[in-house]
């Protein structure tokens, strides 16, 4: 499905896991490059590499 956001840039707030890693999964799918947040350095890191490999788009963790 195309929603038309290819090459945006989006703030996901708690993306480590649950419903943040899925909205920052939906939106990487998209291609649009993020800006990952959460509280555990080593699970957002590790989310973001995830999705890196997956979708290729840019990702920047933030604690």
């Amino acid at each position: 499905m195309d929603l038309g956001i290819e090459g945006r840039k989006a703030i996901v707030c708690a993306s480590s896991r649950g419903l943040g890693k899925a909205c920052a999964v939906a939106l990487a799918d998209a291609g649009v490059s993020l800006v990952l947040n959460g509280r555990d350095e080593k699970t957002l890191t590790a989310t973001a590499n995830e999705i890196v490999k997956a979708t290729g788009v840019s990702v920047t963790p933030v604690i």
